[in-house]
């Protein structure tokens, strides 16, 4: 999916589940702004001898339409191909040769390019940086290869893996119009037609400064931070940016079900409905008629509900699915569930599972179901409550030791629109969710008849398929 592959669930979970706070006891952020627009924010922790150096830019999958899927993606990988000053592989070679590590990756909303280093080599990463945000090279040699690699990386990462592609199919199926729809790695056919005029043109239109945001967290001086900052980015010019159009998700007015066959050793099972993101409404959660147990709170009360009734279900090994349906009723082998607020449009609330041996798939989405029904039915008991919020404060202490997750929650909520100062209210609102608010936001959007159900149908597997190597050149 990107060149950070093997470590993003581990950074999606902490980042867009209850975990995307941060301590309000840590430094505070220094914000501000070159007059080419490129915003900047700064957080010293000067607790190691390290400092963490990322670039975001408002640009994913959810900017791309029908015919260029995965664009963003392979604009990520070609970003390490060479500028008029560096040539191929030489930001990786110098950043190495510096004792740090680089990579980056590509998401629904946003791509974003990072550096460990020792803190006194900050002037390196962003001397790199400003450079390839203007002066990159697209060679039609260079993406020809890379894009292959890519293209391998899809049968890789998705095709091979019956899951993945029901996953992606799921989606596909849960938003019929929004762009979310479509896989960050692009769907296969736009990836074989893909050209270097399209990456060029893609290039142009996103990567300048007054559409990215430079984060740097570490044990720096934030006076001279401005100062790099200045001299290697502000000599780069504002370029025209074009907002693209606003795409609304079209009502949902019935469940949706799809099956999906392929060779597979297990079933698996994939619910999910629309909810509201922080700081926005649904979208295509609910028709146009009167909702009226529609609870007295904004959608980002709404969207801190959600966070604490997925930690409910899914929270741990004391949580209700881990609890009820894999040691209790024995019948699911895994169960899931997931939100991610930190988007720039409407979400999923999903649940998922496989279920135990001896146990069918229709028994799995009836206990699933229940679990649902029981939020809808029954508030939530002030001790189980309790329970998630303190886990969740514990998830936040464990986040805040690492100045890399400091510099992402910022990025992350910087770049799909909503304040960084949300870092610092976090435990504070999830403190504030009553049994109420989640009993109401389960009424409001988990219902039976605004769901999009996806089964994997296993088929018989060849055995003698031989396994398919990794791609020469992946990064990840």
């Amino acid at each position: 999916m990107n060149r950070l592959t093997r470590f993003v669930p581990t950074l999606l979970a902490i980042l867009l589940g209850p975990a995307i706070a941060n301590a309000a006891s840590q430094q505070p952020v220094t914000e501000f702004e070159l007059a080419n627009g490129l915003k900047v924010l700064v957080r010293e922790d000067h607790r190691a001898p390290v400092v963490v150096s990322q670039v975001w830019y408002k640009v994913g999958s959810s900017y791309e339409h029908g015919g260029n899927t995965g664009v963003s993606h392979a604009l990520e990988h070609m970003m390490f191909q060479g500028t008029k000053r560096y040539g191929p592989g030489k930001f990786s070679e110098i950043i190495a040769a510096q004792g740090g590590s680089e990579n980056a990756f590509t998401g629904i909303d946003y791509t974003a390019y990072f550096q460990t280093l020792a803190s006194d080599r900050l002037e390196i990463a962003l001397e790199l940086e400003a450079d390839r945000m203007v002066n990159l090279q697209i060679q039609d040699e260079k993406f020809a290869k890379e894009i292959q690699v890519v293209i391998e990386e899809r049968r890789m990462r998705t095709e091979d893996r019956p899951t993945a592609q029901l996953n992606e199919l799921f989606r596909a199926s849960a938003w019929v119009s929004h762009p979310y729809r479509n896989p960050v790695i692009g769907w296969m056919s736009d990836l074989d037609a893909m050209t270097t005029a399209d990456l060029n043109d893609w290039y142009r239109r996103w990567y300048m400064p007054n559409n990215a945001t430079l984060v740097v967290v570490g044990d720096v001086d934030t006076a001279k931070v401005k100062k790099l900052v200045s001299k290697y980015f502000g000599p780069l010019k504002k370029g025209q940016l074009q907002p693209p159009k606003e795409r609304q998700e079209v009502a949902q007015t019935g469940e949706r079900r799809l099956t999906v066959k392929l060779p597979a050793q297990l079933p698996h099972l994939i619910m999910g409905y629309h909810v509201p993101r922080f700081g926005g409404e649904a979208d295509g959660a609910v028709d146009g008629q009167a909702i009226t147990d529609k609870p007295a709170t904004t959608a980002t009360d709404e969207a801190y509900a959600l966070d604490v009734l997925t930690a409910i279900l899914d929270g741990g090994s004391s949580a209700r699915f881990a609890r009820e349906l894999q040691r209790g009723q024995a019948i699911a082998a895994s169960a899931s569930a997931g939100y991610r607020g930190a988007l720039r449009a409407p979400g999923l609330f999903t649940v998922d599972g496989t279920p135990a041996q001896g146990h069918t798939v229709a028994e799995l989405e009836t206990a699933l179901r229940a679990q649902i029904q029981r939020l809808i039915d029954e508030p939530v008991s002030p001790a189980e409550l309790n329970r998630v919020k303190t886990q969740v404060v514990a998830d936040n202490v464990y986040t805040r030791d690492s100045v890399f997750y400091q510099a992402m929650q910022l990025g992350m909520l910087e770049t799909v629109g909503l304040p960084w100062q949300m870092l610092d209210e976090y435990v504070d609102r999830i403190k504030a969710v009553t049994p109420q608010q989640i009993q109401q936001v389960a009424k409001r959007y988990l219902r039976p008849d605004r769901v999009t159900v996806a089964i994997l149908d296993p088929q018989p597997m060849d055995t003698k398929k031989p396994r398919r190597p990794p791609p020469a050149g992946l990064r990840h």
